[in-house]
């Protein structure tokens, strides 16, 4: 960094801890002060030398004797921007832990911080006016944030309190005899003088908060409750509603100094209305152009007695007929007097008058207080880092990486194979500008988004192909962009915008398509099965309402889960969908919970792993990049303050345990019921393989099932120790027959013989249903037996 210091010295800072003052240009010996090990950032201002160091401080030095004069304020991560405001009283910080900072150079303790940015802070900068203070963050965006007020105003009965921000100490109060009854509602002026504030009684009262002088005075004729106040953003203009439905515009509220204005309110008119609603809307309010011309006196005079609803305490009016009633079809009478008045003037001059015009009844419409709509999460490839960064990860998933180079030199996909005995690594040009794209050990699938001149296409490298032509490319239909891909075994598919799924063969068949419930969020694929995640309808006050279909596209085509509900956790949103190595649908979510597809619970979500829990501050995170049902291991790559890594350098892999969220883990009992129910759902994907013809591994069947055996016979042991017979029995149902044997053994040895009668007969029963599952196998074999021997006779 560089900046010019007291007479025209320039002052550097490099990243070696050293802050240098240059006299001049041709100054061969400037004056170093070392801050630390590293330096991030560093401003200057009266006398004083902020920076950002290594040790995720903020420190302060004197400039330019550079003695340490303490510490500013600290991060859980290194900051990595540090501003001066104008007058040199407040340091902005923005930190890599995605905090933004503001503090008072003479007291440190004074601080206040801001949350939302979602990755590392770049750089901040202060409003000349310090009104606001703006924050670019590299999650591509620029949040600006209001730090103009410097009070809490509060109504208490008559007065408005006055707090300091952050001490919250009592300053003064803000009062008015005009005020008779308990002011309900205060607002800030846009630049932070002035405070206007309504009462239960009708007052609107508006104070210069420096000089705590009143101002302005208005008194609602009706006696209505006003229940809202908002400040044009350019000041002057106070708009306000009442209690009964009516909205209403206080204009010139006060002068540029801040003083009363003695100017007379203007009229309203249509270009006041408009600013009150949408810009956009360019037709007039009711069709009808509200003017009051300068030459209708006598119209406002002869209903000054029937609305005239708002008048000022010194009596001068002030926007006579600017109330507009909430109904749709209620018209102010002042409106249409004015709105008239021109072409009737001549009738008004002979002393002829308007016909009246019947009131409008008064309809008050509910405030909606309900739950919030919440913004649809948009779709996104799982294992892949934000679209607008110029290096990034377009997949990492279980075979390898694909990376992307979009920058001046290059525009670049690179595939790496973890396995390279699967294929050697590539370089592909991305001239598509391919944003979206997934790899298996068949193929790498991309797709891009349409433009103006090319439709979106989804373009395919079976390199696994023993055919020379190894590429297809299928352009999508007009209007229709792909927004999410997977791969599976000999198939590829995608989602559009179209609300369809595509399937096409991974040689480029195009095969099945079918209708989406909702906008896709996310797919994957895994050999015969495809995971779809889309919205099935709008969430509200944070949550995400999304489905899931399982889809199995083998030779028997059946659908497992028809858009069932996605569980997530509260107001949290998707970040990982995919599947185990093993084949078995799994998801995580912005919480950082990781959830399984329990086959043997009726096709239901367990959660497994809490990955915040293996997170040392806040704002860390795990990028997920696979999961594994044998060994049991999750593995991602930590983040530290960041919810995705760099490309560079390489990221390191982390293994992650799982841990169902049982209930007293920190005992024997929680322990050892969380192993066996573990071990059971981490080992139905066996059950899976060979229910649907694949090659299973029965030595792993066979060590998993006396994995748990072994553990229910512990939990026997442990309830016989407590004298839970009960439980004992509760257990041993869940043993095989010969685990059975070993526990009424065991009951015996305890000398609980009444625990050994049950379990034999819970054992004769065993035997029994064994048994049964037996016989009709017998009973055909006998039967085919028979009858070869009669066509031998």
């Amino acid at each position: 960094m560089i900046l010019f210091g007291f007479d025209s010295c320039i002052v550097t800072c490099g990243s070696d801890g050293d802050v240098r003052v240059w006299e001049s240009l041709d100054d061969d010996d400037p004056k170093s002060i070392n801050v630390g090990e590293k330096a991030y950032s560093f401003a200057l201002k009266n006398g004083k030398l902020i920076t950002a160091v290594s040790n995720n401080a903020v420190q302060i030095h004197t400039f330019p004797d550079g003695v340490p004069d303490g510490i500013l304020t600290r991060f859980t991560m290194n900051a990595n921007h540090v501003a001066f405001n104008a007058d040199g009283s407040k340091v902005a910080a923005g930190s890599s832990d995605f905090l933004v900072k503001i503090v008072e150079v003479s007291d440190s303790s004074q601080q206040k911080t801001f949350r939302g940015h979602d990755a590392p802070v770049l750089s901040v900068s202060f409003d000349p006016q310090d009104a606001f203070l703006a924050s670019a963050s590299c999650d591509g965006s620029v949040r600006v944030w209001k730090i103009a007020e410097q009070f809490l105003a509060i109504p208490v009965e008559k007065v408005v309190k006055l707090y300091g921000r952050e001490t919250w100490d009592h300053q003064f109060d803000l009062s008015d005899n005009f005020i008779s009854q308990p002011l309900n509602v205060v607002a800030w002026s846009p630049c932070g003088r002035f405070v206007a504030a309504g009462s239960v009684g009708g007052c609107i009262v508006v104070w210069n908060a420096d000089t705590q002088e009143c101002l302005e005075r208005v008194k609602h004729e009706k006696g209505y409750t006003i229940c809202g106040l908002a400040w044009h953003p350019e000041g002057g203009r106070v708009a306000y509603t009442d209690t009964e439905g009516n909205l209403g515009l206080l204009e010139n509220v006060c002068g540029a100094d801040g003083k009363q204005s003695n100017t007379k309110a203007s009229a309203p008119s249509s270009k006041d209305y408009d600013d009150l609603f949408d810009e956009d809307d360019d037709e007039d309010f009711l069709n009808r152009d509200f003017t009051e011309p300068p030459s209708s006196p006598k119209a406002v005079a002869n209903y000054e007695d029937e609305d005239d609803d708002l008048t000022v305490a010194s009596g001068r009016p002030r926007n006579r007929g600017a109330i507009i009633e909430d109904d749709e079809n209620s018209i102010d009478l002042g409106l249409l007097r004015a709105s008239s008045a021109p072409d009737k003037q001549d009738e008004e001059d002979d002393g002829e008058s308007l016909p009246p015009v019947p009131p409008q009844p008064s309809t008050q419409k509910p405030s909606y207080d309900g739950p919030v709509p919440t913004p649809r999460q948009k779709p996104f490839q799982s294992g892949s880092t934000p679209v607008h960064l110029t290096h990034r990860f377009m997949v990492w998933n279980s075979v390898g990486i694909v990376r992307c180079y979009n920058d001046e030199q290059d525009n670049a996909i690179e595939v790496e194979f973890h396995d390279t005995s699967i294929h050697h690594a590539m370089h592909l040009p991305n001239s598509l500008n391919h944003t979206m794209a997934d790899l298996s050990g068949e193929a790498v699938l991309l797709a891009c988004e349409s433009t103006e001149e090319l439709v979106s296409k989804l373009h395919c490298i079976h390199f696994n192909s023993w055919d020379s032509n190894k590429e297809w490319t299928v352009d999508m239909l007009a209007d229709e962009d792909i927004e999410a891909i997977c791969l599976g075994q000999g198939w590829a598919a995608c989602a559009t915008s179209a609300l369809l799924l595509r399937v096409f063969t991974v040689g480029g068949v195009q095969k099945e398509i079918f209708s989406l419930p909702g906008p896709a969020v996310s797919m994957a694929g895994h050999g015969e099965q495809l995971l779809v995640i889309f919205h099935r309808g709008t969430g509200f006050d944070g949550d995400q309402c999304l489905g899931v279909q399982l889809v199995e596209l083998g030779r028997k085509k059946r659908q497992i889960l028809h858009g069932d509900p996605l569980p997530l956790s509260w107001k949290s949103h998707l970040t990982w969908v995919g599947f185990s190595a093993e084949g078995t649908p799994s998801y995580v979510d912005s919480e950082g919970i990781v959830r399984m597809l329990n086959r043997g619970l009726g096709n239901t979500w367990t959660p497994v792993c809490d990955t915040r829990e293996h997170s040392k501050g806040k704002s860390d995170h795990c990028w997920i990049v696979g999961i594994h049902e044998s060994p049991q291991q999750l593995r991602c790559i930590p983040c530290k303050g960041a919810r995705f890594p760099p490309t560079l350098p390489r990221p390191a892999v982390a293994v992650l345990p799982f841990k169902l969220p049982f209930c007293q883990t920190a005992t024997d009992k929680g322990q050892m019921e969380e192993q066996f129910w573990r071990s059971v759902l981490f080992h139905n994907y066996l059950e899976y393989l060979s229910r649907n013809g694949y090659e299973c591994d029965e030595s792993a069947k066979g060590r998993a099932t006396q994995e748990q055996q072994n553990l229910l016979m512990k939990m026997f042991a442990l309830s016989c120790t407590l004298e839970r017979e009960f439980r004992c029995m509760e257990l041993a149902e869940l043993m095989t027959q010969n685990a059975v044997s070993l526990a009424i053994k065991y009951a015996s040895r305890s000398r609980r013989l009444n625990l050994a009668q049950r379990l034999s007969e819970l054992a004769a029963e065993k035997s029994a249903e064994l048994a049964a599952v037996e016989e009709p196998g017998e009973e055909e074999e006998e039967e085919r037996d028979f009858r070869s021997h009669l066509n031998a006779g």
